[in-house]
């Protein structure tokens, strides 16, 4: 049975933060050493630095989740070592790398509460920011069967932005295809972070297989669960708009699932994504209404749950100690339930 974050909360906090405070160095040390204006534009993006490029006081954004799966994966793998800093870093770094990338395709204004990169120095800066991300990951690993890896990971993830680019132009997808999209951009870097983190703590390679299939699994969890907080989650919480998805006629799990609904409930989301235009507050709101009451936002929540519990079954299959996949766990708990 799935465990709630009743149980697990306060351990999936102290993962995360242990992870946010043992990786900052590190990434801090990376990105310091980026030329101008790389610096500048990486530093405004971890909010290290003003847009002037004053530096500011500030640790990790964001939850640090792939970092904290790179090291909790490598405590369960049972032999955890100094290299893993490296290895964390590299991740993150990648994930940051697809942020800055992101929000220039998306045209999102807003990023944990701040400006994006392309809004504050033009798309061009954001795209060249993020390309000295994606080096300065690639430049933390000096082990070319890490390397190979977390390459495969960013080739999966290009493939899955690109069926997300591609999607927009179509009117005939399904939920199997958002899935296919969703398990390579997303679920590709958290598989890496697992596989990693056992890869660098000596792991097994059976054991590194499953750990990567453990975070591929979570990664569609994820994505889901996101989805469902761009539609009924509070701005507050996520750093930026609700309903920027239905603004943009987006596919989202929940959307393709409402839309695949018998009846006329979904009827207001078929004219939003049959149109042209900016839709207004009130269409996003009668959409809104619309994936509740075709049952879309139970459905979207039942895959969510089906993917993290396969992701359980990928971490009962490497034979651990409970006790070694606590961390583990509570973050696939945490993941999820944030979307509640």
């Amino acid at each position: 049975m799935r465990q709630s974050t009743s149980d697990f909360g306060s351990l999936a906090e102290e993962t995360l933060e242990h992870a946010r405070q043992r990786v900052l160095p590190t990434l801090r040390a990376h990105v310091h050493g980026l030329p101008p204006p790389q610096h500048r534009w990486a530093a405004f993006h971890f909010g290290w630095g003003d847009a002037e490029g004053n530096p500011l006081t500030g640790g990790l954004p964001g939850k640090g989740l792939r970092p904290a799966l790179v090291y909790a994966a490598a405590q369960a793998a049972g032999r955890p070592s100094g290299r893993l800093d490296q290895v964390a870093a590299a991740v993150e770094l990648v994930h940051n790398f697809c942020i800055v990338h992101d929000d220039v395709l998306d045209q999102d204004r807003q990023r944990r509460g701040r400006p994006t990169v392309w809004t504050q120095f033009g798309p061009s800066a954001a795209l060249l920011c993020g390309d000295s991300l994606l080096a300065l990951a690639l430049a933390c690993l000096d082990d070319k069967r890490l390397v190979g890896p977390l390459c495969k990971a960013v080739q999966e993830l290009i493939r899955g932005e690109a069926l997300d680019i591609e999607y927009e132009s179509r009117r005939d997808l399904t939920t199997d295809d958002y899935l296919l999209m969703a398990e390579l951009k997303t679920g590709s870097l958290m598989g890496a972070a697992c596989a990693l983190g056992a890869a660098g703590a000596g792991g097994a390679p059976e054991l590194v297989f499953r750990m990567g299939r453990f975070g591929r699994n979570l990664g569609l969890a994820f994505q889901i669960a996101d989805d469902l907080l761009g539609v009924f989650g509070d701005p507050a919480v996520i750093g930026k708009p609700v309903g920027a998805d239905l603004r943009r006629r987006k596919w989202t799990y929940p959307v393709l699932a409402a839309l695949s609904c018998p009846g006329p409930a979904a009827r207001p989301l078929r004219d939003l994504y049959r149109g042209s235009g900016p839709p207004s507050d009130e269409q996003v709101a009668e959409c809104t209404r619309a994936i509740e009451q075709a049952g879309a936002g139970d459905v979207s929540r039942a895959v969510a749950l089906k993917a993290l519990a396969d992701a359980e079954e990928c971490l009962r299959d490497c034979g651990l100690d409970p006790r070694q996949t606590a961390p583990l766990r509570a973050i696939a708990a945490m993941v999820v339930d944030r979307a509640w």
